[in-house]
């Protein structure tokens, strides 16, 4: 994802390919059976008894994490106790009943299973990354940097004094007690020639500058200065050395990436409705976030408090979600706790993950099946409009706390905003797919289907 790259996969490099994704089919069937044969050998002491107790535990652990989360009082403090104490007495039952290596043997060959398909899958990708083209150095540049972002990164890492002897003219936000608006410094900046924007803060101030941008077609700079610096990691960014961020003004190439749009609002990263979004309009969740959330689930979880919401993502629709994630650009898994990474920038698509969970019964099935549970809508769309049974409704613009008139009309701006970013950069993470062991059985038996070649699963 460096520099940019020209790949064809045709002729021979396709045939390779296929053959190395069938091998690692194989072994990952071939990984599966051992599992089970290992399971099933150690069936005279309890071998399936594993099987079974581990499910079992796992299933009322997250049984115990809903509980724990939709009730207070003792309720909560029942839940909890099954939730911590149920793993650990799965795993005394191992220890004392001998059974301890026949799990360890089942779980080994079950994760190199998975990632011997994840492999084989990932083998038939085509190179798809955001590729940048090389562009002169701006002679102009303007960067705005927020002092209290992130806990102080731009003074701690001394980002203004290594911009300005980089030829860059620093705008400072968050000195004074007052609120700066980086929309209207970034507007005064454009007015007075500069050729570039940059930001060194929060995703939330990455998104208003950066359509202003956009809106002049002028090259955008991410400078790692916020919290969690989502949108940088998916840009390929060193997230943990802000100063590198500044390479691209000297040494850039540029990336056209696509810009979300909230009811006239821009996001980079995602728009969130529901439980989240209720919670963060609390004052005290900056301070005190578990704290906070825990006072504010049970009523969230059990639909006594928020709006009923009403989603239509083009053509599908999804009634009352207790959580709703839309981003710019779909996510590679629907993991909206872990939060995952978008391997792509510019699809011109929005994604949406829809998440309820209704009882200890969906709850256990959540923690069986993870993102392929019946709690977890995933789609991908053009257009998200989100309706409810209020005029009014929180919601949570790239972590920002907002309230927003319904409907609430999400869409995508594709490839109108030019990042420019460091020519050597360590890229960004990659993201595995959920395993499909239909196509990994088909690529076994040397039958893959066309969309298994076709879909790119890498960036």
């Amino acid at each position: 994802m460096n520099e940019t790259r020209t790949t064809r996969t045709s002729g021979p490099t396709i045939k390779d390919a296929l053959t190395r994704a069938r091998w690692w089919a194989r072994l990952a069937l071939a990984l599966v059976v051992g599992c089970v044969l290992v399971v099933a050998g150690g069936a005279g002491s309890g071998g399936w008894l594993v099987l079974l107790t581990g499910l079992a535990g796992l299933a009322l652990a997250g049984a115990g994490v809903w509980w724990m989360l939709a009730h207070r009082g003792g309720a909560r403090f029942l839940g909890g106790v099954v939730a911590v104490a149920t793993p650990v007495c799965v795993l005394v039952l191992y220890a004392t009943s001998g059974l301890w290596v026949v799990a360890v043997g089942a779980l080994a060959l079950w994760a190199a299973a998975l990632a011997s398909a994840r492999a084989s899958l990932r083998g038939l990708r085509r190179p798809k990354g955001t590729h940048g083209r090389r562009t002169p150095p701006p002679r102009r540049p303007v960067l705005i940097m927020n002092v209290r972002s992130g806990g102080g990164k731009v003074v701690k890492h001394g980002l203004a004094e290594r911009a300005e002897a980089l030829g860059a003219r620093v705008v400072l936000l968050g000195t004074g007690d007052g609120w700066d608006d980086p929309v209207a410094e970034a507007r005064k900046a454009v007015a007075e020639g500069a050729d570039l924007l940059g930001v060194a803060g929060g995703d939330g101030t990455q998104a208003l500058v950066a359509a202003v941008a956009a809106e002049h077609d002028l090259p955008f700079l991410v400078v790692v200065a916020g919290t969690r610096n989502h949108f940088a990691m998916d840009l390929g960014l060193d997230r943990t050395d802000p100063v590198r961020s500044l390479d691209a003004l000297t040494q850039g190439v540029e990336l056209r990436v696509d810009l979300g749009d909230v009811d006239g609002r821009p996001f980079v990263n995602t728009v969130s409705f529901g439980a989240y979004a209720e919670i963060v309009q609390n004052p005290a969740y900056r301070d005190a976030k578990a704290a906070t959330a825990l006072e504010h689930l049970p009523e969230l979880l059990q639909g006594q408090a928020g709006p009923v919401l009403d989603v239509r993502a083009d053509d599908t629709g999804l009634h009352a979600p207790q959580a709703l994630l839309v981003s710019n650009n779909p996510y590679a898994r629907a993991d909206p706790i872990g939060g995952g990474r978008r391997p792509r920038l510019d699809t011109g698509l929005l994604g949406a993950i829809g998440v309820r969970v209704d009882g200890p019964a969906q709850a256990a099935e959540l923690a069986l099946l993870g993102e392929r549970a019946s709690g977890i809508t995933s789609l991908t769309s053009h257009r998200v409009v989100v309706e409810a049974d209020r005029d009014r409704i929180p919601v949570a613009v790239d972590g920002e706390a907002l309230e927003l008139p319904t409907p609430v009309v999400c869409t995508v701006r594709p490839r109108v905003l030019r990042v420019r970013v460091p020519k050597h950069r360590p890229g960004a993470p990659y993201a595995p797919p959920t395993v499909d062991w239909r196509r990994v059985v088909r690529l076994a038996l040397g039958r893959p289907d066309p969309r298994t070649i076709k879909e790119a699963y890498d960036v």
